[in-house]
């Protein structure tokens, strides 16, 4: 792998992480409690990560550096789902919350993905009429 792709990845991991960890400080998470904060980073990472896949592949050529950077670095660095995962196993006192946790944020970050897509390419579609 050639080091400015790590540099491309890293930089953007960097940043990615900040961007999660405000976040998490704007919305602090109780243990038991549904775990918001990850839930909207997940989820609104997942619709920029459909909206960079179709925007970098089907719309226009893409620039060699961003994949690596937005997509693996900095939407990579943002989203957490090992964290989800954490929060999940933090919230089994409460078996109803890490249940709506579980399979809420699984479906609504699916759905966010395939709704990113979607909509860059009906906002694509609606340019290329103009």
């Amino acid at each position: 792998m050639p080091w400015q792709t790590v540099g491309l990845v890293s930089a953007g991991g960097a940043l990615g992480a900040l961007a999660r960890y405000g976040v998490n400080v704007a919305v602090p998470y109780q243990p038991g409690g549904f775990a918001w904060a990850t839930f909207l980073v997940n989820v609104s990472g997942c619709l920029l990560i459909g909206v960079l896949a179709v925007l970098s592949t089907e719309t226009w050529q893409a620039p060699g550096w961003v994949r690596p950077f937005l997509g693996v670095g900095v939407l990579g660095g943002y989203t957490t789902f090992s964290t989800y995962v954490v929060d999940f196993t933090s919230s089994l006192t409460a078996p109803i919350t890490a249940l709506a946790y579980l399979f809420g944020t699984l479906a609504a970050a699916m759905a966010a993905a395939w709704g990113g897509a979607t909509l860059a390419r009906v906002l694509t579609r609606e340019k290329s009429r103009r």
